[in-house]
């Protein structure tokens, strides 16, 4: 068996996201990490109709980045997302960061919930109420 290709998304480094020593600002790498995970739920059918239907969306609980390169102005990267399902009421959504030339820039860890939006508590078995909202859970975890 060989293992899938991760979910990626390729972005241009704009000159304003750079500090005062010229590379990416530490926040900014949580954003492109963002940008991967939306494009991902999107692209699974997690961003309309049955999510908000039941009254449900995903919430961000933790967030960790380990920093290997730097990134500068005009760089062009691949940021990668995969999700991995537990069997309690969280799941994963982690990033890398690579450069062009495949360099590893960056490493962001998430862990997210699955929240009623009603009850404002998390629910459990996130991904058989992703699935049950008509979600494509098999293209959120790489499998198809």
């Amino acid at each position: 068996m060989t293992e899938r290709e991760p979910f990626r998304v390729r972005i241009k480094v704009r000159h304003y996201e750079l500090d005062t020593l010229g590379h990416v600002n530490h926040a900014v790498y949580h954003s492109y990490g963002e940008v991967a995970r939306l494009e991902l739920l999107e692209r699974a059918g997690g961003l309309d109709g049955g999510l908000q239907d039941q009254r449900l969306a995903s919430v961000m609980l933790e967030s960790t980045i380990s920093f290997r390169r730097e990134l500068r102005a005009g760089d062009e990267i691949d940021v990668t997302c995969v999700v991995k399902f537990g069997s309690g009421k969280t799941f994963r959504m982690d990033s890398d960061i690579y450069r062009a030339d495949g360099t590893l820039a960056a490493e962001i860890t998430c862990t997210l919930g699955l929240m009623d939006l009603d009850r404002r508590k998390l629910v459990v078995d996130p991904r058989g109420r992703f699935e049950q909202a008509g979600v494509n859970t098999r293209l959120l975890c790489g499998e198809e």
